[in-house]
């Protein structure tokens, strides 16, 4: 069982840029995107703040985010990166698998991932994921790089939207 204490929080600042452009989606009738709760068991409370101080995961999760947009399902996992290398450790081959039996069933699975260094999102297809991960399993490079990056799924704030990533969905989709 996987334990956390301290990297509760990270990802917290992405999460949040989230869930701020997911509300603002619902609220234009655009999608319906719910997080996805990683269920955990807790071990040790804060009697004093009545925060979980020590918990371990009860099972693996998934992906972060699952819905629908325009009738159309998808489901996504958050990624934050503070060089211009990907480590590949940072998506689980349960959630590669996930993504890929959720596409088999007709939805659209990619990853948000913030170059922290960069200030910068990028919608990463599944498909492009598939082509790194495969990479690795083949004795290849265990991570990808800014530069294999498809700069034209580069996500940016519109709208009053911190990660207006529509235009990147739409842009996958057409190009199925």
């Amino acid at each position: 069982m996987a334990t956390w204490k301290t990297r509760g929080l990270r990802g917290s600042t992405l999460e949040q840029m989230i869930n701020y452009t997911l509300e603002a989606y619902r609220e234009k009738h655009l999608a319906l995107i719910q997080k996805i709760p990683t269920p955990i068991t807790p071990v040790h409370m804060d009697q004093a703040t009545r925060h979980i101080d020590l918990a371990y995961f009860d099972q693996r999760s998934t992906v972060d985010y699952i819905g629908v947009v325009q009738g159309v399902p998808v489901c996504f996992d958050a990624k934050e990166c503070a060089s211009d290398t990907v480590p590949l450790r940072n998506i689980h081959e349960h959630q590669i698998q996930f993504m890929r039996e959720y596409e088999d069933q007709g939805g659209i699975s990619f990853i948000l991932l913030m170059l922290t260094h960069r200030n910068a999102f990028y919608y990463i297809p599944l498909r492009d994921l598939n082509r790194f991960w495969e990479r690795a399993e083949h004795g290849g490079r265990m991570s990808f790089t800014y530069d294999e990056i498809d700069q034209e799924y580069r996500v940016e704030s519109a709208h009053g939207l911190l990660i207006h990533f529509l235009p990147q969905l739409q842009q996958d989709l057409s190009s199925r």
